[in-house]
């Protein structure tokens, strides 16, 4: 009897040392691989304030939730609202680029952080629009509601851009692979998302046809190649 009771005991200890060095193993992993920021060549907060006839202007996005991003998702990012010269209306334009671990950018979408902030889901669709360059790019655009702030109605475009090719689904980049860590450090395999809102779709739909063009400039395109990085260093050249 008593040597089956050491032998149990001997199991339950084997069983929680295992557990625990796999608990201690998953830290070391989480604090050794995550938050050192993978870097653009050219960071989008450089993106032009200058785009036709929009100019823009940065949007503050409240501390906490600056902090939060940048602990847990995005590696780069800007949020602005540019506004239309021609008719005046406006648009907000938020891109953020995850590559340290591009899982991260799951649920981090308008369908679950607006209604987190108290907008009430009106509507999804799935839809395209045509850039100046001729890109159809598949998109969703969703309408929310928040009344009692006075805003009422907001059209959002939305779709990503995973390792330089374009999705309007979420389900491309849920799989074990995306959800590591990004241990090599390839700048090329990442997850971006682009967010355009406005109380108009008119202005959301002009504002992505005119802008999405040089949003990709930005971004690693599938050979890992950045065009602004390439455009901003001729420029130098010249001068």
């Amino acid at each position: 009897m008593w040597e089956f009771i050491r032998d149990n005991t001997k199991v339950r200890l084997i069983c929680f040392l295992a557990v625990l060095i796999l608990v201690l193993v998953g830290v070391v992993y989480r604090v050794s691989a995550r938050r050192e920021p993978i870097n653009l060549p050219v960071s989008l907060k450089m993106f032009p304030l200058q785009i036709g006839n929009w100019t823009g202007s940065d949007l503050p996005i409240p501390a906490t939730t600056k902090e939060y991003m940048e602990n847990n998702f995005a590696d780069d990012y800007f949020s602005r609202r540019y506004v239309n010269s021609s008719d005046k209306n406006w648009a907000d334009v938020y891109v953020v680029y995850c590559s340290t671990r591009p899982g991260g950018m799951l649920g981090h979408r308008p369908g679950v952080c607006y209604p987190a902030n108290g907008w009430q889901h009106e509507s999804t669709e799935k839809s395209q629009f045509v850039t100046k360059a001729g890109w159809r790019i598949d998109c969703l655009v969703q309408r929310f509601r928040q009344p009692e702030n006075g805003i009422g109605d907001v059209v959002v475009l939305s779709f990503y851009v995973l390792n330089g090719r374009m999705t309007a689904k979420e389900s491309d980049f849920s799989g074990l692979f995306s959800r590591k860590f990004n241990v090599t450090r390839d700048q090329s395999k990442y997850v971006a998302q682009v967010q355009i809102s406005s109380v108009l779709e008119s202005s959301v739909r002009r504002a992505a046809e005119e802008m999405t063009d040089v949003v990709f400039d930005f971004l690693p395109d599938e050979n890992g190649k950045v065009k602004a990085a390439s455009e901003i260093s001729v420029e130098k050249q010249k001068r």
